[in-house]
């Protein structure tokens, strides 16, 4: 997921300026061939009729008490750099959009800052708090980030699985960031929505043969360019992630990355399996001098003929071992089409963590032999989907049906409570507590016998109660507390059971038990 800030006021004069000389129509100006031109203006000023790219000239015939002030480009991209470097503190990578633009990525991150609108949320009040004017937008790309951003309400957000191009249809061809010369060329071609560009739209047959028509046209107009911003098909596939878009880091994080250049290029899978097993070994040894271990490897082969074939895994766990990098990739490499031959192979790690040094020799076995616990769910993942495979995950709870939940390998792990002490749990855990009918003393004393799944069984000895209170932040005030007993019957089964509820408590009638899980 892509944030994109825009509408940055960078302007330092504005900062430095008094409130009275804030309110005033001012303009930020630049010289030009053709005298001085506005580069941005205030809220006074574009109320004035001010807008960028005008003559200074024609902005004083609307409005004579425009104050100009002499622009810093230097100055604003490098306030802009700052603001790159502290607007990580939402994600681990930055890029710069010039003049006032930021582009931030927090795949992952979301859940640490209470989701994606608290998330959002937080971007304005941090912005706020340095008096600052930002519109902030979450996408799954970066074009569409910068495209709400800008033309969208603010805190808009897509989802992954959105349908960008039907969501996006209405909004203005200028999303896309094309050149001035190109966004005439459409309006002269009377397209002006994204819709409209990609030939959706609830018009009759005759209106989409039309676009279709238009499309055609448009694409042979542009097929000559290569520049994304003078191709406004290509803008439009960057938007939707059909065609990736390389960014710029504020910070450059280099990547372990391999490779080879082959004497003959290669055609068969036999010749290929063997340098992807030489590159996997380099790899490993590139990420064990840096103390890292792979958790996504992208492997690039070229072609002959241009063509570049990618593909890509992502690991359960950061990993260093090359055979199981060769196996995962070997899944991934029976639908590749060498046409005319291979002749360079790629392979880098996109993301990494940390690995500490381990003795491998007590894991050999397993690893050599695909068996270990990382491996299988690296295997069942590619092999299934990442959606397939889920793994047990602690979570911030002391309900006990509650503190544990199932996600795929690849999502981020919740937040613990490692600090908060629980009593040992059960070995099993029923799917849901069962209900039961047990004998006790009243009105709250210890269980001597129950009847769970139709047999009665007495209690030889109980330990407890450890008292459970509901989340009073989750749940409705008329929850009942829960008084937990660990029981064993005459036969030495052990059973983990709890009443809901006390008597009087004005939460509702006679407290029920019931049986929620089995003892070793």
């Amino acid at each position: 997921m892509s944030i994109w800030l825009a509408r940055l006021s960078v302007d330092r004069w504005r900062r430095a300026s008094t409130p009275e000389a804030d309110s005033a129509p001012t303009a930020l100006i630049l010289e030009t061939a053709h005298g001085p031109r506005i580069t941005a203006a205030n809220d006074a000023g574009l109320a004035a009729g001010a807008r960028a790219g005008m003559l200074l000239a024609d902005a004083r015939a609307l409005c004579p008490d425009l104050v100009a002030v002499p622009g810093d480009p230097a100055g604003d991209l490098a306030e802009l750099e700052k603001l790159a470097l502290w607007a990580q503190r939402w994600g681990p990578w930055s890029a710069l959009d010039p003049p006032d633009g930021l582009l931030v990525d927090v795949t992952g991150a979301a859940h640490l800052f209470g989701g994606e609108e608290r998330l959002l949320k937080d971007v304005a009040a941090a912005f706020a708090a340095r008096g600052l004017t930002a519109r902030a937008a979450l996408a799954p790309t970066a074009g569409a980030a910068w495209a709400l951003a800008h033309y969208a309400r603010p805190g808009a957000i897509l989802a992954s699985g959105d349908d960008l191009l039907r969501l996006l249809a209405d909004v203005p061809v200028a999303a896309l960031r094309l050149d001035d010369d190109v966004l005439t060329a459409l309006r002269r071609l009377g397209i002006k929505r994204l819709g409209e560009l990609a030939g959706v739209s609830g018009a009759g047959e005759e209106d989409l043969a039309r676009e279709a028509a238009a499309r055609d046209a448009l694409r042979r107009r542009f097929r000559n360019r290569h520049s994304p911003a003078a191709n406004p098909l290509l803008r439009l596939d960057q938007l939707l992630g059909k065609v990736p878009e390389p960014l710029l880091p504020v910070i450059a994080r280099p990547m372990p990355l391999v490779q080879r250049r082959l004497m003959e290029p290669i055609r068969h899978r036999t010749p290929l399996d063997t340098v992807l097993a030489d590159l996997a070994a380099e790899m490993v040894r590139a990420l064990e001098a840096r103390g890292e271990g792979a958790r996504r490897l992208e492997l690039a082969l070229w072609r002959v003929d241009g063509e570049v074939l990618q593909r890509r895994i992502e690991l359960a766990a950061a990993t260093r071992e090359a055979g199981h990098i060769t196996r995962l990739f070997a899944a991934r490499l029976d639908d590749v089409d060498a046409g005319f031959g291979i002749e360079m192979v790629q392979l880098r790690a996109s993301w990494s963590e940390p690995l500490a040094l381990a003795q491998a020799d007590l894991d050999a076995a397993a690893e050599d032999h695909g068996t270990s616990l990382a491996a299988c769910i690296d295997r069942l993942s590619v092999r299934l989907g990442p959606r397939a495979v889920t793994r047990p995950v602690a979570r911030a709870s002391h309900i006990p049906e509650r503190a544990q939940s199932w996600q795929p390998p690849l999502a981020p792990v919740p937040p613990s409570q490692h600090p908060l002490a629980f009593h040992s749990r059960p070995l099993k855990l029923l799917d849901r507590p069962e209900p039961i009918a047990v004998l006790h003393a009243a009105p709250d004393g210890v269980p001597q016998r129950f009847r769970w799944r139709g047999e009665v069984r007495e209690v030889a000895r109980a330990q407890g109660p450890e008292r459970i209170a509901p989340e009073w932040w989750r749940e409705r005030s008329t929850a009942r507390l829960r008084d937990y007993y660990r029981i064993e019957d005459e036969a030495g089964r052990r059973y983990w059971i709890y009443r809901a509820g006390l008597a009087g408590d004005g939460r509702g009638g006679v407290p029920e038990w019931f049986l929620q899980g089995l003892c070793a």
